[in-house]
């Protein structure tokens, strides 16, 4: 079954704990809302299970329509249901970032700037520093547990989140935590800066095809992240907004970027839900060849901001990309990725 609980933390830091180089030590962070309500957030910064260095992204000026889905939301813990319809993260379907732009860090080792405690720390502790910032704490909550206090911190009662990092595609020993659109992650908020920054973590050992139902990593599958510029098929435009009225006849363009011939029979162009648009395979996209797919109705782009996905024909994505309100302001202007 997918974790319990599932949702977003919106609460301003206050202290921060690391816990060093333990079996399964966490990066604790001390949080507050703005109704006095204590939490702690546990984040993960070792595996339990080798190769032990955990995946990191950091987006140091993140940009995606995600950040507009938060803004109603109030302070404090906020449930959130299943499915793609609201801000809930997925790694693997909401393109929040290129998981070839992973990298590994050790959890907590002698000297500065290198290990992932540090890198939590160069981020974490501007927020402690600046009162206006705001943590948005993706994971499942634990608590309130009136008649306890909290391990870290000793608030009471104890109370936080959880599960701050990617939620599917686990092996074997932690296939019950799998799920689709429950991914934990650390977006902080400044203000000030009109910024964004979000961190994202994964476990070495999970894959990135994972069912689209039970989040399970796909049998038979090779589930690991693509490498860098890896992609032999890629987005690199989208026609958001053509002019004219509705319904507008909107196109994403993709690059064969392999030095061979793809053939495209049974692919698909994708957004966030719907079956999505067929892409048009009279022929193997050519080397260096461009391809405009027209969508149809079940896969049109909202002006709000949104996400394209390129599945093949097994399903299974091969590139993704997404767009915010801004870039798709500008009527009859292709956004270029």
């Amino acid at each position: 079954m997918p974790v319990k609980d599932y949702g977003v933390l919106i609460a301003r830091a206050v202290d921060i704990r690391r816990e060093g180089a333990r079996n399964t030590p966490h990066y604790q962070i001390h949080l507050t809302d703005d109704g006095g309500t204590h939490y702690r957030a546990a984040v993960n910064v070792l595996s339990q299970l080798r190769p032990s260095e955990l995946l990191y992204l950091v987006a140091d000026d993140f940009r995606h329509p995600l950040t507009a889905r938060l803004e109603g939301l109030p302070g404090g813990w906020n449930t959130l249901p299943p499915g793609p319809g609201g801000p809930n993260l997925d790694f693997v379907r909401g393109n929040l970032f290129d998981p070839a732009g992973m990298r590994t860090l050790p959890p907590d080792v002698e000297g500065p700037d290198n290990d992932l405690a540090d890198l939590l720390d160069h981020y974490v502790k501007r927020a402690v520093a600046d009162p206006a910032a705001r943590l948005y704490v993706f994971g499942s909550r634990f608590g309130p547990e009136p008649a306890v206090k909290d391990k870290v911190f000793g608030f009471q009662p104890g109370n936080g989140v959880h599960d701050v990092h990617m939620n599917q595609g686990n092996s074997r020993r932690f296939r019950g935590d799998d799920g689709v659109w429950q991914d934990g992650a650390l977006l902080l908020r400044f203000p000030g800066q009109s910024r964004w920054v979000g961190i994202f973590l994964a476990f070495q050992s999970q894959s990135w095809h994972t069912d689209d139902t039970t989040g399970h990593a796909l049998e038979d599958v090779d589930g690991t992240r693509p490498a860098p510029s890896a992609q032999p098929v890629r987005i690199v435009a989208a026609l958001v907004n053509p002019k004219g009225p509705a319904p507008e006849a909107e196109t994403v363009t993709l690059l064969n970027a392999s030095p061979d011939p793809v053939d495209l029979t049974g692919w698909r162009v994708v957004g966030r839900t719907g079956s999505g648009a067929p892409v048009p395979a009279a022929a193997p996209l050519a080397p260096g060849a461009c391809l405009a797919v027209p969508l149809t109705a079940e896969a049109q782009l909202g002006n709000q901001g949104g996400e394209i996905s390129l599945l093949d024909a097994a399903g299974l994505k091969v590139h993704g990309v997404s767009y915010t309100a801004e870039q798709a302001a500008r009527e009859g202007w292709t956004v270029v990725f």
